[in-house]
């Protein structure tokens, strides 16, 4: 199809679908293709409008994020190799309205995965809340003419995100499975989250919280221009906090510790991201990252001196109480734990949310979308034996967190 008025066509991005024409308004929607980090980077600022346009959308949407991870783990031929950037931004009268990240990944079939990876805790399509009823079926369009020889795979998607609705309109062969568990709390104060539990659980959460007084642990909120130093420091305490015992490896990766600076730093700038440092006697012993969307807030990663457990410090309660002090005021509605359904996220009563896997597909497609189904299928049985067979993990923080 010949490009359409206002579609540009250079070596670095290309129209999937000229013109979109939604049946129910007439509106025509123009599509763009990105597929380099150049072209990427410079849809910064209209991706951010539309990040804020975007209720469900969570930090992990964010182009901050989403960039920064393409240029640690994309351009290297990691998860997807260079050239395989497929960035889809949907245009209505010139403003966008839909857009998601993808890269082009063969394991072995044809895949169009979402941007973010294992270290990202959801995935998600954007649209503009305004406009998601045609902008849906418009993204759908484009997303089916990109799809030409591959399966779509959406992981890791909340219930009541955006993709659903591209979902529900997708006109092929389509699948939803079930993905990780997350552990969901109000956003609300400390008081409020103690009044949840048990009389005796919460006797014993204030008997820490005094004993975290005692110590005289100060906190403060790093300051944006200070992020890349704190994050080293935080990658420190996690390095150390975690020496001997199981860890996630990719964490103490040169790739990770560059994402989460460039990433952190930009979000934090834009409201999007909080570092937090944990004083004792003058000296940083602990430090939180907290990454931020219009309605959500979760504790991404944290690190901590193990001094602190000898001085009988609960992390785990200093830094919900922190995070809990902000969140609610700052008018969001849910504070995240992230992925993993860890044994000490339950005491506090939390709500237990599935996240799902949608997989869509051209009709032509049908067979591979099975066999998508089919090993995931597999590897779900046997991460399962797996997890039977090995003893209980240390408690942990957030699926980004190990």
């Amino acid at each position: 199809m010949a490009p359409g008025p206002g579609t540009r066509t250079t070596a670095r991005y290309v129209p999937v679908t000229a013109l979109l024409h939604a049946s129910r308004s007439g509106a025509v929607y123009t599509t763009e293709v990105c597929r380099d980090a150049v072209r990427f980077a410079e849809l910064a600022p209209e991706w951010g409008t539309l990040y804020r346009r975007c209720r469900t959308a969570t930090p992990f949407q964010s182009h901050a994020w989403l960039h920064s991870w393409w240029l640690s783990y994309g351009q290297d031929g990691a998860r997807g190799g260079r050239g395989r950037l497929r960035v889809v931004l949907v245009r209505r009268a010139g403003e966008p309205v839909a857009a998601v990240a993808l890269a082009l990944t063969h394991r072995p079939l044809p895949v169009l995965v979402h941007l973010g990876g294992s270290i990202s805790d959801f995935s998600d399509v954007l649209l503009d809340d305004e406009h998601a009823e045609t902008a849906a079926p418009a993204l759908a369009r484009a997303l089916a003419e990109l799809a030409r020889t591959a399966v779509i795979d959406l992981r890791e998607v909340r219930p009541g995100a955006a993709a659903e609705r591209v979902y529900d309109c997708w006109r092929g062969p389509r699948r939803r499975l079930a993905d990780s568990v997350c552990l969901e709390l109000p956003a609300v104060p400390m008081d409020a989250l103690l009044a949840r539990l048990p009389a005796a659980r919460a006797q014993r959460a204030r008997a820490k919280l005094r004993k975290l007084d005692a110590l005289g642990i100060g906190e403060r909120v790093v300051e944006h221009t200070e992020v890349p130093a704190a994050v080293a420091r935080l990658l420190a305490l996690h390095r150390l906090q975690w020496q001997g015992r199981g860890v996630t490896t990719e964490h103490l990766s040169g790739r990770f510790a560059d994402h989460l600076t460039r990433a952190v730093g930009a979000m934090a700038g834009s409201g999007d991201a909080r570092v937090t440092e944990f004083t004792l006697d003058g000296a940083v012993v602990a430090a939180d990252v907290t990454l931020m969307s219009g309605q959500l807030a979760g504790g991404y990663l944290y690190g901590a001196d193990p001094g602190l457990r000898a001085r009988k410090a609960d992390v785990a309660t200093m830094l919900l109480r922190a995070g809990a002090g902000w969140i609610g005021a700052s008018g969001r509605t849910t504070l995240s734990m992230l992925r993993g359904n860890e044994p000490y996220k339950h005491h506090w009563r939390p709500e237990t949310v599935t996240n799902q896997r949608l997989l869509l597909a051209r009709s032509a497609l049908a067979p591979s979308l099975h066999l998508v189904v089919a090993r995931a299928a597999g590897r779900g049985r046997a991460a399962e034996l797996v997890k039977r067979a090995r003893p209980r993990a240390r408690p942990r923080r957030g699926g980004g967190q190990g």
